[in-house]
């Protein structure tokens, strides 16, 4: 499959993507570079500078609301993406209202308790919907143990198991590695249905 039918096919999807930091944002620029149709992005947090390490910000944007510069940076790579950018913390009830209508869901918190949330919210009211959830990224090297899982509609990325300490901090690259495979996931789910 060429590119130019790549783009078109991939510009009638929406993907909604819930967190806009390191997985979210990494994983929202690939899917704008490749062409998708609309992003509907959720988060309530601002760029810190703590935060330029492995998230796609640009250090003039500290200070601001991470969804709004994640909009912008994206409508500089490719305007045609529509983004709706959502400065909000997301629970249940707000998953179920700006999710509703997305072909697949990506998960891109920090917090496992957020996972787990936002992870039983999709296939309570969403059960045929496709969510992509990021776990285990935290460190450097071991690339091999960056994996993809399937059960049903969930899809896991990441190595399962290296939770995020202060001695074991995210670091772009296995978060890039993590955000980039949950965008190619979330590619592989639309191109071949």
């Amino acid at each position: 499959m060429d590119f130019e039918t790549v783009k078109s096919k991939l510009k009638k999807y929406t993907i909604g993507i819930a967190g806009a930091g390191g997985l979210g944002s990494n994983c929202a620029v690939a899917l704008a570079r490749v062409g998708i149709g609309t992003l509907i992005i959720c988060d309530f947090d601002v760029v810190d500078e703590s935060n330029l390490n492995r998230q796609y910000y640009f250090k003039k944007q500290i200070g601001e609301k991470k969804v709004l510069a994640l909009a912008e940076n994206i409508k500089a790579i490719n305007p045609d993406v529509e983004v709706e950018a959502h400065d909000i913390k997301l629970c249940e009830g707000e998953i179920k209202r700006k999710f509703k209508d997305c072909d697949v869901i990506v998960e891109a918190f920090d917090k496992a308790s957020e996972k787990e949330m936002i992870i039983e919210a999709v296939l309570t009211h969403f059960p045929d919907k496709p969510i992509v959830v990021g776990l285990g990224m935290a460190g450097f090297g071991d690339n091999n143990s960056i994996q993809l899982q399937k059960n049903n509609n969930l899809y896991v990325c990441g190595d399962g198991q290296s939770e995020v300490s202060d001695e074991n901090p995210p670091l772009a690259p296995r978060v890039g590695m993590v955000a980039h495979m949950q965008a190619n996931t979330v590619l592989e789910i639309l191109l071949t249905k």
